[in-house]
């Protein structure tokens, strides 16, 4: 398994574990648990989870399952933007700490911005970091605009930017990606197989036959091929599998190129895209 760097040092698998939908009665409980499980156990050891996801039913489950493994994982774990105060941002990281049945955070994010000021969010974020809570912090679906006014408030400690990005989802490639790689600071790509939708595609069907391997896995080889850490959420022990083997897959240069005329960057930047 590759890994990648974040700014502090610290390097996590290229391929980790997404848990949005999980704990949520859509599969039985142990099913899903089995299946993270099944994903440490092939080295996507970077576990991706939220307070919203089911009402923290997801991080409830996200704690079963790495009950005697948390010193396996990489954690991470997302505020609801209302929540990233200096007053409120600690009392929802203790409350997803005690979901996930652990006393740390490798990462804390903020899942989208809302209408607290980033300097302050910044403030209560560092505060976490310095009372052990959190090894780092980062942001998700913040835009180029976004991320510049995050540095001006003191946010240089930020470790990544979680954002929606797939072959469907290339805005990103026109502006913040660019300006993400000139400081060294990795994104991490959420649905990356656009909620599966992807898998529908006839001419990722066709070039992935052509391959042998299958939409999903050339889907993800592609993100992962363009330098950022994926998190595909599966629930079942197969589609981990599945996932894992797009780690293991190099694109060829002709198949390469047909994916970028079957899924090209818009023509010009746009607004950033969240689902």
């Amino acid at each position: 398994m590759q890994t990648i760097r974040f700014p502090d040092g610290r390097a996590v698998p290229t391929l980790g574990l997404g848990t949005w939908m999980l704990g949520e009665g859509r599969a039985p409980a142990q099913q899903e648990i089995e299946a993270l499980q099944a994903g440490i156990d092939l080295g996507m050891t970077l576990v991706d989870t939220a307070e919203m996801y089911g009402d923290g039913a997801t991080e409830r489950l996200v704690g079963h399952a790495l009950k005697g493994r948390r010193d396996e994982v990489f954690l991470v774990s997302k505020a609801y933007p209302q929540n990233a105060s200096r007053t409120r941002l600690p009392r929802a990281c203790e409350e997803s700490l005690r979901r996930l049945g652990t006393d740390r955070l490798d990462l804390y994010l903020l899942h989208w911005r809302g209408g607290v000021p980033l300097a302050e969010t910044v403030e209560a974020m560092e505060a976490l970091v310095a009372a052990g809570k959190i090894g780092g912090w980062g942001v998700s679906n913040l835009d180029p605009a976004d991320m510049e006014e995050l540095v001006a408030a003191g946010g240089a400690s930020c470790q990544t930017n979680q954002i929606l990005y797939n072959l469907t989802r290339r805005g990103p490639d026109l502006d913040l990606l660019p300006w993400m790689a000139a400081r060294a600071l990795p994104a991490m790509a959420y649905s990356p197989v656009e909620q599966g939708r992807l898998l529908a595609h006839p001419g990722l069907s066709t070039l992935a036959e052509e391959l042998d391997t299958t939409p999903v896995i050339l889907a993800l080889a592609w993100v992962l091929e363009q330098g950022l850490i994926a998190i595909p959420k599966a629930s079942t022990t197969a589609h981990v599998a599945e996932n894992r083997k797009a780690a293991a897959l190099t694109i060829p240069p002709e198949a390469r190129a047909r994916l970028e005329a079957l899924f090209p960057p818009p023509p010009a930047p746009v607004p950033l895209e969240m689902i």
